[in-house]
């Protein structure tokens, strides 16, 4: 799949510390759950402690953090994300860490583990809320990917991609074609 979106996982060790791992092999499931590849991570066994976590999107702004927090496993850094510099607060939905640099965060809910086996699983999670922060909202309420600077994972150069700008309307510039 290509390309893919770079998904910042949020969970609590079992001393309820805040984690994150950068995740590329996921997405959206249908309307209301996602879909993620978890190898054996630290934050494998945090969500076999509590199945709630959160996702965020990460960003042209927050890219080098999440790259960080890739490359670098709680398992051999205690300080990791004292080194990302993210700000957190509690999600009100899950128990997980919400990290507040994001314009925007599902919080999150494992509702089933598919092919569970010592080097990780699929999960299928139930999105129990969506955060997305006011300064990234369109002028119809909604949010604007335009302004969050999202940016994807390009597996084939191993690059990061800042997505740019809309370039036609979805389930309507097709209807030219009739």
């Amino acid at each position: 799949m290509l390309p893919q979106p770079v998904l910042i996982i949020g969970t609590y060790d079992k001393n309820g510390k805040p984690n994150a791992m950068n995740a590329a092999w996921g997405g959206q499931w249908d309307a209301k759950e996602i879909m993620i590849s978890m190898g054996a991570h630290a934050t494998t066994a945090n969500l076999n402690n509590c199945p709630d976590f959160t996702v965020a999107f990460a960003t042209k702004q927050t890219m080098v953090a999440a790259d960080f927090v890739g490359i670098v496993s709680a398992k051999n850094d205690a300080d990791k994300m004292e080194k990302a510099g993210w700000k957190w607060e509690k999600s009100e939905n899950v128990n997980a860490p919400v990290f507040t640099d994001f314009p925007m965060t599902l919080e999150c809910r494992i509702k089933e583990k598919i092919d569970e086996s010592e080097e990780g699983y699929y999960i299928v999670a139930e999105i129990v809320n969506i955060l997305v922060d006011e300064n990234y909202l369109a002028e119809d309420g909604k949010p604007d990917m335009e302004k969050m600077e999202l940016i994807v994972f390009d597996p084939i150069h191993h690059g990061y991609i800042e997505l740019d700008k809309t370039i036609g309307k979805a389930f309507s510039d097709g209807k030219a074609l009739k």
